[in-house]
C-alpha cells in the first residue's frame, strides 16, 4: 500500500498472550495447569494478566492474592515478562469486575475504595521482577462496551495513573479500542499505548461484520496522535489481537461449530493483518480458547500457536 511508506516495519515482532483464570474456569479448564502449559509448551515470554477486584477483595479490606501470586511466581521462574492490569475495568466480559459490596457504594466512595485497591496491588508487587509494566484499567474510556461500569471519568483515570506513578517507576500502559476509541487521552497519560485489533465482531444491529479498516490506518493514527497530542508517549503495541471467535451475545455453541465459525485460516490471516500494521508487539486474545478447543477434538489452533512463540 502507498500509505505504508510513511512508516517502517520492525525487523523483529514479539508476540505474547493475555491469560484470564476466570475465562479458563468458564471453559471448564484447570486454570493453573493451563497457565503452566502456556509457559512450558508455548514458551510464551510475554503475558498480560488481569487482577479482578471481585477476586482480590471479596469483602472490604479482606484480600485474596493467591491467583495473582501463583501466576507471577510461575512467570518469574520461567523468565516471562508480565503486564499486570490494575483497576476496576479488566480484560474479559463483563469488563468491570466490581465486588458486590462495592457496587452498593456511591460512585465517589467506590472510587476511594478502588484507589486503595490499586495502591495495595502496586505496593505488593512493585519489587516483583516478573512485572515489566502496569496497565491502568482496560479501555477505560470506551463507554459503548461493558456491563456494570461507572461512567468514564478522565479526571479519575488521571488520578489512578498519578497514584501508580507515585508508587512505581515501571512503565505505565493505557489502552483503548483500536476501532472505536479516540486514543488521545490514553496516549497522553501513558508511557506505552495499547490498541486492540479485532477483525470480525458481532453487533446487535449489524450482526456479524468485519471492520473495513486497512492495517496501515492503525499506525498512521498512532503516529499522528503521538506527534500532535502525546509527544511523551514512547510506542504503541497491540494489546489485544483477536485470536478466537467473537460469539454473538457471548452465547456458547458446540466446539465443532466454533471451529467452523473461526478457522485456523482466520487465525493466520489476523496475525498477518497485524504484521502489516508495522507495530512490533502484540498480545493474542484467545489462548484459553486454544486449549479448550484442543481438549474438544480441535488441536489445530494450539498446534499452530506453537509455531508462533520462539
Amino acid at each position: 500500500m502507498a500509505f505504508e511508506k510513511f512508516y517502517s516495519f520492525p525487523t523483529e515482532v514479539n508476540l505474547g498472550v493475555t491469560f484470564s483464570p476466570k475465562y479458563a474456569k468458564y471453559l471448564k479448564l484447570d486454570w493453573q495447569k493451563t497457565y503452566i502449559r502456556i509457559l512450558d509448551e508455548l514458551k510464551v515470554s510475554r503475558i498480560r494478566i488481569p487482577t479482578y477486584w471481585e477476586i482480590l477483595e471479596p469483602a472490604p479490606s479482606e484480600y485474596n492474592f493467591s491467583e495473582t501470586d501463583f501466576m507471577l511466581k510461575e512467570a518469574e521462574e520461567k523468565g516471562a515478562e508480565v503486564i499486570l492490569v490494575v483497576g476496576a475495568r479488566q480484560p474479559r466480559w463483563p469488563e468491570c469486575h466490581i465486588p458486590s459490596w462495592a457496587k452498593k457504594l456511591s460512585v465517589e466512595s467506590r472510587k476511594k475504595e478502588l484507589l486503595q485497591l490499586v495502591r495495595t496491588v502496586v505496593e505488593r508487587y512493585e519489587n516483583n521482577p516478573a512485572i515489566a509494566a502496569w496497565q491502568v484499567e482496560n479501555e477505560p474510556l470506551l463507554q459503548v462496551f461493558g456491563e456494570g461500569c461507572d461512567q468514564p471519568d478522565k479526571n479519575f483515570l488521571r488520578e489512578e495513573v498519578e497514584l501508580v506513578r507515585s508508587l512505581s517507576d515501571k512503565t505505565v500502559i493505557l489502552t483503548d479500542s483500536g476501532e472505536l476509541g479516540l486514543w488521545v487521552t490514553s496516549m497522553r497519560l501513558s508511557d506505552v499505548f495499547g490498541t486492540t485489533l479485532y477483525r470480525q465482531v458481532y453487533d446487535r444491529f449489524l450482526r456479524y461484520a468485519t471492520y473495513p479498516i486497512p492495517p496501515y490506518l492503525y499506525n498512521i493514527k498512532s503516529v499522528l496522535i503521538r506527534k500532535f497530542f502525546a509527544p511523551g508517549n514512547k510506542k504503541t503495541i497491540v494489546v489485544e489481537l483477536q485470536a478466537e471467535p467473537w460469539l454473538a451475545h457471548g452465547k456458547f455453541i458446540p466446539p465443532v461449530q466454533q471451529a467452523q465459525f473461526f478457522t485456523t485460516k482466520d487465525l493466520k490471516n489476523y496475525i498477518n493483518f497485524f504484521q502489516k500494521t508495522g507495530f512490533d508487539e502484540a498480545y493474542l486474545w484467545g489462548v484459553e480458547w486454544w486449549y479448550f478447543m484442543a481438549e474438544n477434538g480441535h488441536p489445530e489452533y494450539l498446534n499452530y500457536a506453537k509455531t508462533l512463540f520462539k
